[in-house]
């Protein structure tokens, strides 16, 4: 396939550059002991949900800056219609606008709620939901987290506990999720609760809710992960009244609307940037007189296994590109999304064995300063950990493009 910018796609990548380039904040630089996400689309540095409600007043204001300067061309959430704050790109423009960003080391804005819940509440909400929340979102003015997750209810989503009871105009909610990203940073959270404990099969039973943070009754309580930073949270629900005019598509029928919310969150490119930039700079480190310092004596050995992994990260752009393509048409992405997740998480991981490895017994150090690299490696290697069950199990991928893409028999 050739993936070569057309014109009017190489015109809109220089004006991208441009805009990045003259238009975003000098004081907003990066913060080299923000440990805030493990999500691939991160920036190194920067996590826009948590910088815009820091307590830095400089970092606060850069970030709302930064957010206001993108909402001017609606390129917070570019493929959305203009009418809800969008700027009504083409998946290939979006594509090549979130590339440009990631290159040029700055961060999106508004993640999980522009790329993720937009998409889905433009195809499954109602009127009011998309008037209301939509153009909020496209203004960066209120953040979202993805509340599936439940203790016991992971990979197997479908039996998810969480319950909602209809009282007239209300859901009273009760439950529990976790391992939500960034929800303690949240406003609102988009959340599947069981509406039908008796359906004769469980994902015919499940809702999809929207639930502003404030709601009485919702308790977010950080969890501390592996590096002692703190990525995402547990969310407790007692008796939370949520409006069923926050219902997402019919009642019982949320599985098929979460399930367009997974196909969206599948098919990033900012993944394949990160991990090219990374190994770049592995690269020339090992050519520099300091990296010569503190390199493994053997490193010749590691030679194929690095040319290996640049090839892999070519593999994932193509990936990337082959998603982005099917979305251009008009489709949801589906079984390729799972490709694309599954080699994006595992490379994730055989990448950061592999930095580690070229840095031998320097490969421990952990505190940035001082180390080789920044420990960069270090680092990517304790974020890559959770990668093969962030957004779907590496088993669950694999299961989806058995049954979705070779039409294999369920086991």
């Amino acid at each position: 396939m050739n993936w070569e910018d057309t014109p009017a796609e190489a015109e809109f990548r220089e004006e991208v550059r441009a805009f990045i380039r003259d238009r975003f904040p000098s004081e907003y630089v990066p913060d080299p002991e923000a440990e805030h996400s493990l999500e691939p689309e991160d920036v190194f540095g920067y996590n826009w949900p948590v910088d815009r409600v820091s307590d830095d007043p400089v970092r606060r204001e850069a970030a709302r800056r930064w957010a206001a300067t993108l909402a001017e061309r609606g390129w917070i959430a570019p493929h959305w219609p203009t009418e809800y704050g969008g700027a009504g790109l083409s998946a290939l423009e979006e594509f090549i606008l979130q590339e440009e960003m990631m290159r040029a080391g700055v961060p999106t804005v508004n993640g999980i709620g522009a790329f993720l819940l937009g998409p889905t509440v433009l195809e499954h909400g109602t009127e009011q939901q998309k008037s209301e929340h939509l153009p909020r979102i496209a203004r960066g003015e209120t953040t979202w987290a993805q509340g599936f997750s439940e203790p016991g209810s992971g990979s197997d989503l479908a039996s998810l506990r969480t319950r909602a009871v209809r009282d007239g105009d209300d859901y009273v909610v009760d439950g529990q999720k976790v391992w939500t990203s960034l929800g303690q940073y949240a406003d609102w959270l988009f959340v599947l609760v069981r509406t039908d404990p008796d359906a004769e099969k469980p994902h015919r039973g499940i809702t999809f809710l929207l639930v502003d943070v404030t709601t009485p009754g919702v308790t977010v309580r950080p969890i501390e992960d592996i590096r002692g930073d703190a990525p995402f949270c547990e969310i407790f629900f007692e008796g939370a009244r949520v409006p069923v005019a926050n219902r997402v598509g019919e009642e019982n029928r949320g599985w098929y609307v979460a399930m367009t919310a997974l196909s969206f969150e599948r098919a990033g490119i900012g993944a394949t940037i990160k991990y090219e930039q990374a190994l770049a700079r592995l690269i020339e480190y090992t050519r520099s007189e300091e990296g010569r310092r503190y390199l493994r004596d053997d490193l010749g050995a590691l030679r194929h296994e690095i040319a290996q992994r640049y090839t892999e990260i070519r593999m994932l752009y193509n990936l990337a590109r082959y998603t982005v393509s099917r979305q251009a048409t008009g489709e949801v992405p589906g079984y390729e999304a799972s490709v694309n997740q599954l080699f994006s998480a595992e490379l994730h991981q055989r990448l950061a064995r592999t930095g580690a490895k070229v840095f031998g017994r320097y490969g421990q150090l952990w505190q940035r300063d001082d180390a080789p690299l920044g420990a960069t490696f270090t680092h990517m290697r304790m974020d890559s950990v959770a990668a093969t069950f962030l957004g779907g199990t590496s088993e669950i991928q694999r299961n989806v493009i058995a049954t979705r893409g070779l039409n294999l028999p369920r086991a």
